[in-house]
C-alpha cells in the first residue's frame, strides 16, 4: 500500500542530496584523494618486490588455477548464478546477495575512484588476465581488492543464512563453515597478489571494506527485505536512491570502468526490488517450492532454466533498444545536453560542440530541469541502468509468470 513518504526516507534521500551538495561545493573528493592516494601509491611500489618474490614459483597450473578462482567469485560470475538462484526458490537468498553485491560494488568502487590509486606497475609485475573480464578489471584502479572484498561479504552472508536457517548447527559444522570461508578468502587474496592485479595493500583493504560492510549489512538486512516486501513507496523510492547515488559517486582521476559496472548493479537492484515488491505474495514468499522437492523437481528446473535465460536475454535486448530511442527523445524535450560514450553514433563526444547548440534549441521545458548544472549528460549512463533494470525485472517477474503459465 502506497502513502506519504516517511521520515526515514526523506532523511535518507535529503543526506545524499546535502553530500552532493558539500562534496561539490568543497572539493571533497579531489581533497580527500591528495590525502590518500601518495600513500597508498607509496605502499603498492614497496609491495612490488614481494610481489615479484611471490611470482618466482609461477607455473600455468597456478595461473589455471587462481583464474578460475577469480572467475568464480567476479561479477559477471554472480549476474548469471543469481537468476538462477530465485528460480530454484531461494528467493529470500537470492534477493538479499543481489542488494548486497550491489551495495558491495558501489562502495568499492566509490573508494577506487575517489583514492584513483594504481595497480602494481606491469611490468615488472607479469600480469594474468585470461578474460575480457579481468582485462576491463585491470583498467580501474587498485585499492581496495573487489574480488577480495566481494568474497568476503557475499560468502560471509551465505554462511550466515545457511547456519541460520539450518535445523541443526553443530561446532563441527559452523567451524568447517567458517574454515571453508576463510579459506576462500586468503585464496582469493593470493591470487589477486598472484596475478599481479593486485599490491597486498589492495587485498588487505578489501578484507577489511568486506568485514565492515558485512557486519552492516547482517544489522539491517531483516529491515531491507521487510521494506522491499510490505513497505510504503518502495518503487519510487528505489527509483529515487538510484538517480541520487549516480550523481552522488565520486569523479575518478581518470576515467575507468568503475562507474559503468555501478550503473550496472544500480539498475539489478532497481529491478529486482520493483519485481519482488509486485509479486512476492505469488511468486517470492517462503512457501514457495525449493528446488530438489516434489514440488521443484531438477528436470523441472532445468526447463525453467531453459525458458528464463533466453527470455531475460530478450528483454535485456528489448530494454536497451527502447532506452536508446526513449531517452535522447526526453532530454530533447527537456533541453538536457547529452553526449553518448558508444551507444549512439550520432551523439558521440567528438560532436560535444554540436550536440549542445542543438539542444539549446529545446524550449520552455528547459526551465523544468534548469536546476541541472550546465554540462552535457552521457546517456549511456541511463541506457545502461534502463537495460539492466528491464533483465533484473525479467528474472524475478516476467519469467516466474511464464513459469506459472507453463507449470513449471
Amino acid at each position: 500500500m502506497e502513502g506519504g513518504i516517511s521520515f526515514w526516507q526523506a532523511l535518507s534521500l535529503s543526506a545524499i542530496v546535502g553530500w552532493v551538495g558539500a562534496s561539490a561545493s568543497f572539493d571533497l573528493t579531489r581533497r580527500f584523494r591528495a590525502l590518500t592516494q601518495p600513500w597508498v601509491t607509496r605502499r603498492v611500489v614497496a609491495d612490488t618486490p614481494s610481489i615479484l618474490r611471490l611470482q618466482r614459483c609461477h607455473h600455468r597450473y597456478l595461473d589455471n588455477m587462481f583464474s578460475v578462482l577469480s572467475c568464480v567469485v567476479s561479477v559477471p560470475f554472480y549476474t548469471g548464478f543469481l537468476p538462477l538462484l530465485f528460480w530454484s526458490g531461494h528467493s529470500k537468498l537470492a534477493r538479499q546477495m543481489t542488494l548486497l553485491m550491489a551495495f558491495c560494488d558501489y562502495t568499492g568502487n566509490s573508494v577506487k575512484d575517489v583514492i584513483s590509486a594504481p595497480r602494481p606497475s606491469c611490468p615488472p609485475v607479469r600480469r594474468v588476465t585470461a578474460t575480457k573480464d579481468e582485462k576491463e578489471n585491470a583498467t580501474e584502479y587498485g585499492l581496495p581488492s573487489s574480488h577480495a572484498l566481494n568474497t568476503v561479504c557475499l560468502s560471509g552472508y551465505l554462511l550466515h543464512y545457511i547456519l541460520t536457517n539450518s535445523p541443526q548447527n553443530d561446532t563441527v559444522a559452523v567451524v568447517a563453515g567458517f574454515s571453508l570461508v576463510f579459506l576462500l578468502v586468503i585464496l582469493i587474496g593470493i591470487g589477486r597478489i598472484y596475478l599481479g592485479m593486485h599490491s597486498l595493500i589492495d587485498v588487505a583493504a578489501g578484507i577489511v571494506f568486506g568485514l565492515v560492510i558485512l557486519a552492516f549489512w547482517l544489522a539491517v538486512h531483516d529491515y531491507v527485505d521487510n521494506f522491499i516486501i510490505s513497505g510504503q513507496n518502495v518503487t519510487s523510492f528505489w527509483a529515487s536512491l538510484s538517480f541520487l547515488l549516480c550523481f552522488a559517486y565520486p569523479t575518478p582521476e581518470f576515467r575507468t570502468p568503475s562507474f559503468e559496472y555501478h550503473t550496472a548493479f544500480n539498475g539489478v537492484a532497481f529491478g529486482i526490488v520493483s519485481g519482488i515488491q509486485q509479486t512476492y505474495l505469488h511468486f517470492h514468499h517462503e512457501g514457495v517450492p525449493h528446488i530438489f522437492t516434489p514440488e521443484l523437481t531438477f528436470p523441472v528446473f532445468i526447463a525453467r532454466v531453459l525458458v528464463g535465460i533466453p527470455t531475460i536475454l530478450i528483454v535485456k535486448f528489448c530494454s536497451k533498444a527502447i532506452a536508446k530511442w526513449l531517452l535522447p527523445v526526453m532530454c530533447n524535450t527537456l533541453g538536457i545536453p547529452i553526449v553518448s560514450s558508444c551507444y549512439i553514433p550520432a551523439l558521440k563526444v567528438s560532436d560535444n560542440g554540436k550536440n549542445k547548440s542543438e539542444f539549446k534549441q529545446a524550449g520552455y521545458l528547459q526551465k523544468v530541469v534548469s536546476f541541472l548544472p550546465q554540462k552535457a549528460y552521457d546517456v549511456d549512463t541511463g541506457i545502461r541502468f534502463l537495460q539492466y533494470a528491464g533483465l533484473a525485472w525479467s528474472v524475478v517477474d516476467l519469467v516466474p509468470s511464464l513459469f506459472s503459465h507453463l507449470n513449471l
